[in-house]
């Protein structure tokens, strides 16, 4: 695993993939296969899991056990909000997410934990002071979310009731992301930045077009 995250052409050929997927799914899905690659989002986020095990990487139980804590509260979060409205509103997840538990998808417990881990590792490179650091954090997965939220219902990833995200689930996002990225940066948690980057870059430029294309 350390000779991966230490090796360059390992590294660059992770980037590789990364970006093959994203803008595979880009041109397939403008080329009207919509339907086939949204269907494949689970094994696009399952890549991509693989490369922040193998690359910012994944070596300690610390590493883990804060990913399965950030993992597990995103899930618990996400269950209080599908089956009560809490927190983010009236919302219910689609079939492109994979598995559920309770009605939530469980990628989608992975994805807090990941979005938090890759975020988190640019911030450590962009300042030192660890609120500031956190504040970097949260502005990085909630601009990615403001791009996500009108895709999503179009791929079945999710959809509110009324059509659009409410003020309650960027006010969520928000303060939900804070809170893990101040535990992640307590805890001295560090990582590939170049891997983090371009896991958080391949997505951007994906829901970005996709903003735009519908």
């Amino acid at each position: 695993m350390l000779a991966l995250h230490n090796n360059k052409k390992y590294t660059l050929l992770a980037i590789g993939i990364l970006w093959l997927f994203h803008v595979s799914g880009i041109m397939g899905i403008s080329l009207g296969y919509q339907d086939w690659f949204a269907s494949r989002t689970a094994l696009n986020l399952f890549v991509m899991f693989l490369v922040l095990i193998l690359f910012f990487p994944m070596d300690s139980f610390k590493k883990w056990g804060f990913f399965i804590l950030f993992g597990s509260l995103g899930m618990l979060a996400e269950y209080l909000g599908v089956t009560f409205g809490l927190f983010f509103g009236e919302y219910n997840y689609g079939n492109n997410f994979g598995p559920k538990i309770l009605e939530v998808p469980i990628l989608i417990g992975v994805n807090w934990a990941m979005l938090t881990f890759i975020c988190g590792a640019v911030a450590n490179h962009l300042s030192e002071n660890i609120f500031l650091k956190s504040l970097l954090g949260t502005f990085m997965m909630l601009f990615l979310d403001l791009f996500m939220e009108k895709v999503a219902p179009i791929f079945d990833f999710w959809e509110f009731s009324g059509g659009y995200a409410p003020i309650d689930n960027y006010i969520a996002w928000g303060v939900i992301s804070f809170i893990f990225h101040l535990i992640f940066h307590w805890a001295k948690i560090q990582g590939n930045a170049l891997i983090s980057i371009h896991l958080y870059l391949v997505q951007l430029v994906f829901f970005i077009y996709f903003y735009v294309y519908f």
